[in-house]
């Protein structure tokens, strides 16, 4: 049976607080953002003895963490940043036993100089690709010495967004500990918009054995093609809505096919977790209510 999940950080809370309203809400599981407010570490470093205290409060009210998020950028088009995002996203893999789970999440990247999440000419370039297997096979080794596994979520928008891309990928980088976020509202460009069961099922048919865990949000043709953003206390990946011609709701709002989808994703992964997204803390009931129904309806 599928489990019901969610980001931790749609909570802006400390962890006691974060942890006491997932449970009211009645989620199972969790994909860990390590962005409380008594403990970010985006902004210091998390020690051994931190990500132990969180894990074992997750482990206590019986929320297991199925995936920890160090989303970031790893084609930076500043050196600096870029060696930052890369020490941010391994210091995580360090401490991801610690935390209780291998599973460290992070897009790929784009060379867009004013967002993360944009796309950019340069991203389709062989020069980007190459740099952005480069910066992975380097994640990923040091996860194999760390015994933290990589799981990449791929966007249209980033260097790494088709099933193409990602079989390169997969491909190139052919280690055990590189897996992959099943997440189909990432691959949709305007033109997938108007075949979104085929796409479904060809993201499924190439890709199924990457898959780890998976999220829940929609898609829908933007009114407009500039950045959107939710104004919420979160994170920038929590905040981001979609850019361009797709735009990325809470699931339910869209036009994707969520019994598909979960019939899919039930045929191949059975027991996965799945994780809401893209959502703020007020619409989380009706959210929970519609994914739940739908897992409901398909019998997973």
């Amino acid at each position: 049976m599928i489990s019901t999940g969610i980001f931790t950080g749609y909570y802006p809370f400390d962890i006691d607080e974060t942890i006491r309203r997932i449970k009211k809400d009645g989620f199972s599981c969790v994909q860990l953002d390590v962005s409380f407010k008594d403990c970010d570490a985006a902004k210091e470093y998390l020690t051994k003895e931190k990500a132990n205290l969180i894990r074992d409060k997750f482990r206590d009210a019986n929320l297991p963490i199925v995936a920890i998020s160090a989303y970031t950028n790893l084609i930076h088009h500043d050196p600096k940043k870029k060696k930052a995002n890369l020490n941010y996203i391994k210091m995580i893999m360090e401490r991801a036993l610690d935390l209780g789970c291998p599973y460290v999440a992070s897009e790929t990247g784009t060379k867009n100089l004013e967002s993360d999440w944009v796309w950019d000419e340069a991203n389709e370039t062989e020069l980007a690709y190459e740099e952005t297997a480069e910066a992975i096979a380097e994640i990923v080794k040091f996860g194999k010495e760390v015994g933290a596994t990589y799981i990449v979520e791929n966007y249209v928008n980033n260097v790494i967004g088709s099933i193409e891309q990602l079989q390169r990928l997969f491909s190139d980088i052919n280690m055990p500990n590189l897996k992959l976020i099943c997440d189909p509202t990432n691959y949709f460009t305007e033109e997938l918009m108007h075949d979104i069961d085929g796409q479904l099922q060809r993201i499924f048919h190439a890709l199924s054995d990457k898959m780890v865990i998976a999220h829940a949000k929609d898609i829908k043709f933007a009114e407009d093609f500039g950045v959107k953003q939710a104004d919420i206390d979160a994170d920038e990946s929590h905040v981001f809505r979609g850019s361009g011609a797709v735009e990325l709701p809470a699931p339910g709002l869209g036009c994707l096919n969520y019994d598909l989808y979960l019939k899919l994703l039930a045929k191949y992964h059975p027991n996965i977790p799945l994780i809401i997204e893209h959502l703020d803390e007020g619409d989380i009931p009706r959210a929970k209510k519609f994914v739940d129904g739908v897992l409901k309806r398909q019998g997973v």
